[in-house]
This record gives structure tokens, C-alpha cells and sequence, in this order.
């Protein structure tokens, strides 16, 4: 979760940095110094990215998704089957971390892709509306996978095995 809300943090930045660098008609055009920071910027996001997708999927999940002894009536450390083991909450597991191991991995690619075209392009992105919208249109899904992915992992992870029982208590909402 410490990469992810990192990568969370520098959203705004990087919205900042492609917007204001690939504005049309800038009144200053960014220095070369400028141009290093954005790109070390926009590489470390993609960094932090990665890293975020690469934890969540071989040091969070394998323990999501331990399997229950055979026998087991306490499902409380073994959040995946506490899920499943009721219809209320089967939809839960179904949906939010299906949908959270899928799209997350959304994220890197995009942010991968934004640092690329951002290094190799750099201002020259002012003059190609298509790849201006293009850029701002992946860092804005990544934005959103990223906070779906967090949401559902925010709520399951942590939320499954800490309450348990036959439904997902929320904030003391059921």
C-alpha cells in the first residue's frame, strides 16, 4: 500500500507537469532542467507503478489467497475463503478482487507508456493535440484503475479478515 499511495500522491504532479508541458502556447517554454525533472518525474511513477503491481501481486495476494486446512471453521486469517464461504460476501471476492488483480495491472502499463512517449517526445507533445489527448486520456485511467484497484484492496484486504463473519461489516454498515 506505501507505493501505491505514493503513486496516489503524484498524481496531481503528473497531471501538472503533462499539462503544463504540453500546453499549446505556453508563455514559457520549459528548460532543459524543467525537462529532466519531468522526465525523472513521470519515470518514477512508472517505477512506483510497477513496483506497487509487482508487491500487491507476489507479497499480498499469495497470503489473500492462502488456502484453509482442511477442517478449518475459523476463516479469519484466510481472507479469500472467509469471502467466498457466504453467499453475502462471494460476491465480494467475485467482483472487487477479480476486478483489482485484472486492472491493476492496468496502471503500470499506462504510466510506462506516458513516461516513454513524455521522454521521447517532451514539448514537442504541444504540437499533436491526438497525442496530447492520448496522454492526459492514460494517466487519467490509470488515476482511476489505481484508485479502483485501491478501493477494493482497501476494502477487502483489510476489511475480510479483521471483521469476518457471515457478512462484510463496513464502518458499521452492513
Amino acid at each position: 500500500m506505501g507505493f501505491g499511495v505514493l503513486f496516489m500522491l503524484a498524481f496531481s504532479g503528473a497531471i501538472g507537469v503533462i499539462y503544463g508541458t504540453a500546453t499549446t502556447g505556453a508563455v514559457e517554454p520549459a528548460t532543459s532542467a524543467h525537462n529532466k525533472m519531468f522526465r525523472f518525474y513521470l519515470t518514477s511513477m512508472a517505477v512506483l507503478s510497477w513496483l506497487t503491481a509487482l508487491s500487491g501481486t507476489y507479497i499480498v495476494y499469495p497470503w489473500y489467497r492462502a488456502v484453509a486446512p482442511v477442517g478449518t471453521t475459523d476463516l479469519s486469517h484466510f481472507p479469500r475463503a472467509l469471502l467466498v464461504s457466504s453467499p453475502l460476501t462471494a460476491g465480494w471476492h467475485t467482483f472487487g478482487m477479480e476486478w483489482k488483480e485484472h486492472i491493476s495491472w492496468f496502471t503500470p502499463l499506462a504510466m510506462t507508456m506516458v513516461a516513454f512517449v513524455f521522454i521521447k517526445y517532451g514539448p514537442q507533445i504541444a504540437r499533436h493535440r491526438h497525442m496530447r489527448s492520448a496522454i492526459m486520456g492514460f494517466t487519467a485511467a490509470a488515476f482511476l484503475a489505481t484508485f479502483v484497484s485501491g478501493f477494493f484492496g482497501a476494502m477487502l484486504t483489510e476489511h475480510a479478515p479483521m471483521i469476518g463473519g457471515p457478512e462484510i461489516v463496513i464502518e458499521g454498515h452492513h
